[in-house]
């Protein structure tokens, strides 16, 4: 077996692979044996198949996949070998591949265009400035956030009189001229929250209505006909909302009022965990120190956004295998078709120099990743998850095996793997280029990144 590779011009490759009889024969024998011994043909016991039969039935099938692999594996081992940087895949050629027969040939040759990456060569340096917005923490985001806690750790109490953010638990009878229908809709454990209710004077029909009080309404009115809402709070098929338009009578039973936790030690220890936090004050101060945390990754992600024009200016105009990319991305997506391809195509181009333009950086500075950096991501992401749940003290055991069992699944491996790498990147351009640091609200940093 032969393995070339000639280069018409710096952005094209052009492979060719000879395979002889003696490359692939044994391997062929070896998969017929084993096909003849699982072979069930009527007329011969299992594993008694004639050799030649096999042949004749299997031999072109075995052959066909024992050449197919030895040109993969010989490929994409030389790509490897000589440290190829190639962009798409191997396409055949469509010049100089001969036709390949199966049935007559014992040598094959097969020929692959390659487009290569370019080369590119450029340096940063502290004469190249860079935007870096860094979200600034008020006072109303850390009280509102505290807020969500106290809601979220609330305690619960039943009261004698309804207020809008109560839930309100009865008996729902369904009503015809002010009487309880016949044959109509009653349960003795309807639930409802008057805050959403969408008609305001059905709403305020609720307001300050007492325990065993009775309140009459249409919840078709109340909810504005909403088909969800409706339905559940009926316990009927959302296809008969429709027609349910009568009056109600709510005899209201229960009253229970969510009341925000108090800010106190007990309060304290229960987002915190035990002792960790002594005060108001330290208990302000982590807040605010969580919210810096949470919108640090992105504000480097927004960095890394305006880097993009930097390094693709840096790289400069690079040489494609435009013919091959286009035929490729034709391939690659069946939906494409040559006008769509040719209008996506320098949008394209500019994404893949960005690409290699990072690629770049991170060979050159020898930028790489540990399996510390592997595991402490997993476990800033693990933190981040609890932490939309209000879990701000999950015990570090928990998050190392939480994050151990998120870093099994391949492709969530991966995805780590190649956010530590370029949270590599970031920290390397924060320390190589100008900052123009641009304290930002979180209203003026969302408006940025729409």
């Amino acid at each position: 077996m032969n393995v070339s590779l000639t280069n018409p011009d710096a952005a094209h490759g052009i492979m060719k692979i000879e395979i002889l009889k003696a490359d692939y024969a044994d391997a062929v024998e070896k998969n017929l044996r084993s096909v003849r011994q699982k072979a069930n043909m009527p007329g011969f016991r299992k594993g008694m198949v004639p050799m030649g039969m096999v042949k004749k039935m299997y031999g072109k099938q075995v052959l066909a996949e024992e050449v197919n692999k030895l040109v993969t594996d010989s490929m994409f081992k030389y790509i490897s070998d000589n440290n190829l940087n190639i962009l798409g895949e191997p396409l055949p050629n469509e010049a100089e591949q001969k036709v390949i027969d199966f049935d007559t040939d014992e040598d094959f040759e097969f020929v692959f265009d390659l487009a290569l990456a370019p080369e590119i060569n450029f340096s940063i340096t502290k004469r190249d400035k860079l935007p870096f917005y860094e979200v600034t923490i008020g006072d109303d985001m850390v009280e509102e956030q505290i807020g969500a806690y106290q809601n979220n750790f609330a305690d619960y109490k039943q009261v004698e009189e309804v207020e809008e953010k109560d839930l309100v638990k009865g008996l729902v009878t369904e009503l015809e001229n002010g009487e309880p229908k016949a044959d109509g809709i009653t349960f003795e454990d309807g639930l409802l929250m008057p805050m959403y209710m969408k008609d305001e004077e059905e709403q305020a029909k609720f307001m300050g209505a007492a325990v065993n009080s009775t309140v009459v309404f249409n919840p078709y009115k109340a909810y504005d006909g909403a088909e969800s809402e409706l339905a559940s709070f009926l316990k009927i098929p959302k296809e008969q909302v429709a027609d349910m338009k009568s009056d109600f009578s709510f005899e209201i039973k229960e009253i229970t009022r969510a009341v925000p936790g108090e800010l106190n030690q007990e309060f304290f220890d229960r987002i915190y965990g035990e002792g960790n936090v002594k005060s108001e004050e330290e208990f302000t101060e982590r807040i605010r120190q969580s919210l810096i945390e949470q919108f640090a990754p992105q504000s480097d992600y927004k960095f890394l956004e305006d880097a993009r024009d930097l390094l693709v200016k840096k790289a400069g105009k690079l040489d494609f295998a435009e013919d091959l990319l286009k035929r490729w991305l034709l391939i690659a997506n069946e939906g494409n078709t040559p006008e769509k391809v040719d209008e996506d195509y320098p949008t394209i181009i500019r994404d893949l120099t960005y690409h290699l333009a990072k690629e770049y950086l991170i060979k050159k500075n020898e930028l790489k990743v540990e399996e510390a950096d592997i595991d402490g991501l997993a476990k800033q992401v693990a933190k981040a998850q609890f932490a939309q749940y209000g879990m701000l003290s999950v015990p570090e055991d928990v998050l190392d095996n939480y994050a151990k069992d998120m870093l099994k699944n391949k492709e969530t491996l991966k995805n780590v793997i190649d956010r530590a790498l370029e949270n590599k990147l970031i920290a390397w351009l924060k320390e190589h280029v100008k900052l123009d640091v641009k304290p930002t609200t979180i209203d003026e940093f969302n408006d940025l990144m729409k």
